[in-house]
Order: C-alpha cells, then structure tokens, then sequence
C-alpha cells in the first residue's frame, strides 16, 4: 500500500514530501480560499446574480488556484496528486459582522439590506448535507469548470517545464450519491481538461473519480464506477452519515456512551470496521467488479490510525492519506500491516 498525505498548499505539499509522503491524496481547493486577498473574490462569486457576474468572480480566483497547483505539482515532482472540487456549503465564505457586510454591499453595488438576505437565505439548518460538494458544479458548472482550468492548466505549465516527469492528475468529485449527477459533472470537467490539453500540444492524461462518503455511493459503487477511474473513501463524512450524528456535536455525548461501554473508542478516529468499513469494503468490491482496475483510497483521520491502515489493507485499498504529521507513524503501520498480510 502507498501512504499519500491530505496537503492543501504547496508548503504542506512540501512538508509532506519531507516525512516521506509517496503522493497527495486529498487537496482540499477551499482552503485556498480562505487567504484575506483571495476571500473577496469568493464572496463575489457567491452573491453574484448572473452567471457573467459569477464568471468575473472565478476569473480572479482561477490565477491564485493555478499557482497553488504549479506549487503543488512542483514539491511532488511527478508523484500522484488528487484534488477535489470545492466541497463545503457557500455560507461558510461570507461575512458575518456588520462591517464586512457593509465592505461587500459597496463593493458589489447592493444595499446592505439586499447582501443580508442573500446571506440568510444561503443559511441551511443541517448545513453537512445541504448544498455543497457536487452540487455546487450541479447548480453552477462555472465553478467546476473554473477548477477543472486551474488544474489541467498548472500540470500542463509544470510537465512542459519538467518533461522527465510523468504528472497526471487526478480530479475528484466530491459528495456524489447517485451515477448521474457524477457523469453530469465528469462532462463538464472532461469537456474543459480535453480542450486545454488539445490547445497546449502535451499529451498530458488526467484521471476523474469521486469520493465515497454517502451511504448510497457505496451502495451503488458498480454504478458510479462506471464513470469514475478511482475512488476515495472519505471516511469522516461516510462515519457520520452512516451512524447519523455530527463530529463536531458528538462529543457532547460520546463519554457517556464510552462510560456505559456501548461504544469501546471515538469512531471519528478509529474506522468503526463493522458498520462503516462493510460499506468500504462492499464498494471496493462493486467498484472492482464494473472497473478492476480501478484506484482505491482512502482519506480522512482514519488514514492515520494505525488498526484503521490493517483494515484498508485487508480491504485491498492502494493508499491511505492522512495529513502531513501522522505519515510517519502511517507508513509505519502500512509496512507492518503488509508484512503481517504477507
């Protein structure tokens, strides 16, 4: 098994490849938003009312997200790198106070009233399964071509800079739950990376894929394997969604659980291997039987857990990612798991 690292910046990339990182298996695009001369660009992005507004927006955002990616490419030198599209709900982005509010509504000629019912409105109560991941490029394919543009067009510039290397990206779509929005998206990712790649004269190939983490993907992995050339189980979303409660509220009842001997340890940080790792393993077995040749990973706190790495070995995943301080002890344990297995 090769032990990838999750690097959002070219300096975790880097930071990653230090403590021996064979690739990246999850970069999280959003966290590149977060920048304070890159944050105004999302935020007009979001409240724009046009798709010719929308598309102004990510004209700004596409230069900061190509860099990133050249930096990336660049601290991997030619090892793996999967990417995913933009993957939490908008909200997250916009203001709150009344001084960044008032900032925005000027910049983007509104009333402030206008911009504050925008923002409401974008409010969700169960924001984890409300509008975010591959619904975004559903309800706005400009974002997912956006990205797809910043992607294919770094590795291009970083493998005509570098021809002894052998880039090929791997573009993950995340929050899928059902074959056709996956294929809805895939088209308009494919239709932007072909038309980059055809312009640019490198035969650059690129891989798309998604990440497993509803319940319903794994259910129909043979389905969506069809369309996509690897799969990533994202394990924290998969655990929350399969147990139906919040990471984040948890915790306020979890050492009850622990006391009363109903829950032996936290299931957020060690992969609950009886319900959550079936669902792994049914959909890497769907998957295989559509695609055998597809690429299986997995990403999440669990890619750092040492008995969480022996289940995904015995599953026959190809990597874990976990983030860069955890791959020591993460190659270690894929080692001593492959030499028990052995």
């Amino acid at each position: 098994m090769k032990v990838r690292t999750n690097a959002d910046t070219p300096e975790d990339a880097r930071q990653a490849r230090e403590f021996g990182a064979e690739g990246i298996g999850l970069c999280r695009t959003e966290h590149m938003f977060f920048e304070p001369d890159r944050i105004a660009a999302i935020r007009e992005m979001i409240v724009s009312k046009t798709v010719e507004q929308r598309e102004a927006a990510l004209a700004k955002l596409l230069p900061m997200q190509r860099g990133d990616f050249e930096g990336i490419y660049e601290a991997m030198e030619g090892l793996p790198v999967t990417i995913r599209l933009l993957d939490p709900p908008l909200h997250e982005f916009l203001p709150h106070d009344g001084y960044d509010i008032a900032n925005l509504a000027a910049e983007m000629h509104m009333e402030v009233t206008e911009l504050k019912g925008i923002i409401s409105g974008l409010h969700e109560f169960n924001p984890m399964m409300g509008h975010r991941g591959c619904r975004l490029d559903v309800t706005y394919p400009e974002i997912g071509a956006m990205q797809t543009r910043a992607i294919i067009e770094a590795a291009v510039n970083v493998q005509k800079a570098h021809p002894e290397w052998d880039i090929v990206p791997e573009i993950m779509i995340p929050l899928v739950g059902e074959v056709k929005e996956l294929a809805y998206v895939k088209s308009i990712v494919t239709e932007t990376a072909d038309a980059i790649i055809a312009e640019s004269g490198v035969d650059l190939k690129y891989l798309v894929g998604t990440m497993i983490e509803i319940p319903r993907a794994a259910l129909t992995a043979d389905e969506i394997a069809k369309e996509a050339e690897f799969f990533s189980f994202g394990t924290n979303d998969l655990t929350q969604m399969t147990f139906g409660f919040s990471r984040d509220d948890a915790g306020k009842f979890l050492d009850a659980y622990y006391d009363k001997k109903i829950y032996e340890n936290d299931p957020f940080a060690r992969l609950d291997v009886v319900g959550v790792g079936q669902l792994v393993k049914m959909a890497a077995d769907l998957g295989r039987s559509t695609r055998p040749d597809i690429k299986l990973g997995i990403c999440g706190e669990h890619g750092g857990d040492p008995s969480s790495i022996e289940f995904c070995q015995q599953v026959g995943l190809n990597y874990v990612s976990c983030s860069p301080f955890r791959v020591p002890i993460a190659r270690l344990a894929a080692a001593q798991s492959a030499l028990r297995n052995r």
